[in-house]
């Protein structure tokens, strides 16, 4: 087998580690808890954690809640339960609040090295003096503060002494630089607002450039993997370390990925939650961790298709057809089969009769019908499939399509005078078709050969089609929620308009069905195939008294785009 070619990335840690540069690979998981974690951030876990497992580190769980406005502990919970989910535990759970107060004294010790300094500038004043990405940056008069000003005037800040924008706390770099962020970029800002964590113990917060490598720097991260659009924050990454004389992390990028048929900006994601597009952020239509995990998802499919896609220096849309490849590739060697019917056809057969404890006439049977899941096993030599069993009986329901009043050749399925065995049971005959005032079929009267059982055929008869069928008084009754994609064009984002304009009207159908009983008692988490229909997974909305389910997937890609009108 060939071996796979490493990414740049693993590239850069083997280098390190051959010329000793660090003893552990440690890496971290930076989310912020403002929402919920979608495929983009699935990729990004599993580098993280993936690069660690392979090279014998670890990695943290920190969660960057520095803006108390927009973060939730319900977003906290969330995010741990998807990583764990895709397969992957952490060794330290961390979050930059943990920080504030070593953040807040390496604020003093850059004020003290006269490298920041506190402005009193408005927003709006501070976005002119910056320049643009031609021209320079003008220092203002708040600029050359003394050090003992600046340090009395934070102290005054963190103490609550100013209203929000009132005051802020910026680092002394130069004005004039090339890179926009290195102009003189603001460190603190005033929020009285209450944290999740700390409470209203601050009301003065770091920003993001600010808190993240410091962060890294007292976790000792060695490889801070962020996505392209922190490439230029690089470099005032690396002069927070420098001028703090703290250990060294090292940031390194690699290119986002988006997922065709959907957004991946959390903004827009929470535009479609509040605005009722769709129902939640787990909703199986979202491109969200929680969402495919409800949808019937596996964490080793979305592992693979992280693994196929890879990771690159280059922003690129990745196939969503890949990712339900990989899924239905999974589900091919776990699922149930299960026998439901979505568009009933009755069946009668006539002559059934079966005889149950010497007495009863015209009632049923229960059949031993394999389980086909672990399609590997079957392969082996001693392997045994389980068996569950399914009630049959004179009435049953199998599916429209299954029957032809005036079928062409090469229809191997039921049709008038024609036989086709059914799944795991008889092979029938069709004997006559019912029909009401307008023409239409309602009921196909057929007859059984006894002897035709399946696993004990006896009968010689040889048919080619088999289908599935479900018994009338036996079957449960449910709710599939069949999902398509939420968009109707490839890349939403880059189409002009509003985004939300080509939300896909069609992305969810519901139908009723009609299922063996054996899934009256289907568990959540498990997956099932409906012959023919496809792979699905039992919805959280599910009772007992009203079974709902999820299509995970279809089996097999028949998705034709929609052009935009």
């Amino acid at each position: 087998m060939e071996e796979k070619s490493l990414n740049f990335i693993e590239e850069i840690i083997e280098a390190d580690l051959k010329a000793g540069k660090y003893k552990t690979i440690v890496t971290r998981f930076p989310p912020e808890p403002n929402g919920y974690l979608h495929m983009g951030h699935a990729t990004a876990i599993c580098l993280n954690f993936g690069l660690t497992k392979k090279y014998g580190g670890y990695t943290n769980l920190r969660f960057d809640d520095t803006n108390p406005v927009t973060e939730e502990t319900e977003y906290v919970e969330s995010i741990k339960e998807d990583v764990r989910w895709l397969g992957f535990e952490w060794k330290n759970e961390l979050y930059a609040s943990d920080y504030f107060d070593t953040l807040y004294e390496f604020a003093v010790k850059l004020i003290n090295k006269g490298l920041a300094y506190v402005d009193d500038s408005s927003a709006e004043v501070m976005a002119k003096e910056k320049g643009t990405p031609t021209e320079p940056g003008v220092e203002n008069k708040f600029r050359n503060r003394s050090i003992a000003e600046n340090l009395q005037l934070f102290e005054e800040m963190k103490a609550g002494k100013f209203l929000d924008g009132g005051r802020v706390l910026r680092a002394k770099i130069d004005m004039a630089h090339v890179n926009m962020l290195m102009r003189d970029p603001v460190m603190y800002r005033i929020k009285h607002a209450h944290h999740h964590r700390t409470g209203d113990t601050w009301c003065i917060y770091p920003l993001y450039d600010f808190a993240h490598g410091q962060s890294d720097s007292i976790e000792e991260i060695t490889h801070s993997i962020c996505t392209l659009e922190f490439v230029p924050h690089r470099e005032l990454y690396d002069w927070y370390i420098e001028k703090l004389e703290i250990f060294p992390s090292k940031q390194y990028e690699f290119a986002r990925r988006n997922l065709s048929y959907t957004v991946m900006s959390k903004r827009k994601l929470l535009q479609l939650v509040n605005e009722k597009h769709v129902d939640g952020w787990d909703d199986p239509r979202m491109p969200t961790i929680s969402a495919f995990r409800r949808r019937g998802y596996t964490p080793e499919s979305i592992r693979d298709f992280c693994d196929r896609v890879g990771i690159a220096k280059r922003d690129n849309v990745a196939d969503l057809s890949l990712l339900e490849f990989c899924v239905r590739e999974d589900l091919n060697k776990k699922a149930l089969r299960r026998m439901v019917v979505v568009e009933p056809m009755r069946v009668v057969i006539t002559n059934y009769n079966y005889v149950s404890n010497g007495n009863d006439d015209n009632d049923f049977e229960l059949l031993d019908i394999e389980e086909t899941a672990d399609t590997d096993k079957l392969q082996t030599t001693n392997y045994k499939p389980q068996t569950r069993q399914v009630p049959f009986s004179k009435e049953l329901y199998i599916e429209q399509e299954d029957f032809m009043e005036n079928p062409p050749k090469k229809f191997f399925r039921l049709f008038p005078g024609g036989m086709v065995r059914l799944k795991g049971a008889y092979i029938i005959k069709c004997d006559e078709v019912v029909k009401d005032n307008a023409g239409n079929v309602t009921e196909l009267r057929c007859s059984y050969l006894p002897e035709s059982h399946s696993g004990h055929d006896t009968s010689g008869v040889k048919v080619k089609g088999t289908i599935h069928w479900v018994s009338i008084s036996h079957a449960a009754t449910a709710e599939l929620r069949l999902y398509e994609r939420l968009f109707k064009v490839e890349d939403p984002q880059s189409e002009e308009g509003d985004f939300k304009e080509y939300i896909n009207p069609h992305s969810l159908q519901t139908i009723t069905a009609y299922m063996e009983p054996s899934l009256k008692d289907a568990q959540p988490n498990t997956p099932y195939q409906f012959i023919r229909k496809g792979y699905f997974c039992l919805d959280k909305d599910s009772t007992k008294e009203k079974l709902v389910f999820n299509r995970t997937v279809t089996l097999k890609d028949s998705f034709k785009p929609t052009q935009p009108t």
